[in-house]
């Protein structure tokens, strides 16, 4: 049997300074994980410190590490950092993203390949260095979008550079089944972070709103629990993208 709890186990969070991945870093050491947080950008180096003290308060350990995603020798150069420090890494959660809101007409190159570098290049060798290091019964979880089950327009990036990460995690769910490693994707829908409101103006996120239960956006509240059963009691869950998004769409 593969279940593991989170006890004592190495859980590297790429995108876990903040928003989402600040609160899995927060609640993975709750259950006495070791955690590993990622963050991109030198703005948000005071949030990677900030989790890193709050979980270190809860009792467990964590480090933070700075690197751009999009190269595959700084994926490489994470997972070994993580392996260097703390002997093993057991569990990747991959919170990396961005999003860009605009007709399909008007983007450009440049947007194009940004948001391919970030949402799907990165994903991609994320799954692959994972495979390469996790444990055994190790569970890689994906962080994807439940615009991927919609039928609109003006995501065509995002959604689109999105879209390959559910066959890299039926892909790699068979090729990593041997070790015991499950690969799962969550899509949450349009989460209330600021990640979600740069792009939207306040008509679009009241219409959001209007497609989910109880007329509100997905909560990161409401996203991390599925993270924690994926990487336990859901560990027979493999090769799976569940959208998780009160009703906002579905396949």
């Amino acid at each position: 049997m593969a279940k593991i709890d989170l006890k004592d186990k190495v859980v590297l969070i790429a995108g876990g300074a903040k928003n989402l991945g600040g609160l899995i870093s927060r609640e993975m050491a709750k259950k006495g994980s070791k955690i590993v947080v990622h963050y991109n950008s030198d703005s948000t180096k005071s949030a990677a410190d900030e989790t890193v003290n709050a979980v270190k308060e809860l009792g467990s350990d964590a480090f933070s590490i700075q690197l751009d995603l999009t190269k595959a020798g700084n994926v490489k150069k994470l997972f070994k950092e993580a392996k260097d420090k703390f002997g093993r890494v057991d569990i990747a959660v991959n919170t990396v993203g961005m999003v860009l809101k605009k007709p399909f007409a008007e983007t450009t190159e440049a947007e194009f390949d940004k948001m391919d570098a970030i949402n799907n290049k990165s994903a991609y060798f994320f799954i692959q260095e994972a495979g390469k290091t996790l444990e055994e019964n190790g569970k890689i979880i994906s962080i994807v979008t439940s615009l991927l089950g919609a039928f609109t327009g003006y995501y065509s990036t995002y959604a689109g550079n999105k879209a390959p990460v559910e066959h890299y995690t039926r892909a790699a769910a068979k090729e990593y089944a041997q070790k015991g490693i499950s690969v799962t994707a969550v899509g949450p829908g349009p989460m209330d972070t600021p990640f979600f409101y740069g792009q939207e103006t306040p008509e679009a996120v009241e219409f959001h709103k209007s497609m989910g239960m109880g007329g509100q956006l997905t909560q990161i509240e409401d996203i991390v629990p599925i993270v924690g059963f994926l990487a336990t009691d859901g560990w027979w869950i493999t090769g799976q993208t569940i959208l998780a998004n009160g009703g906002y769409t579905t396949k």
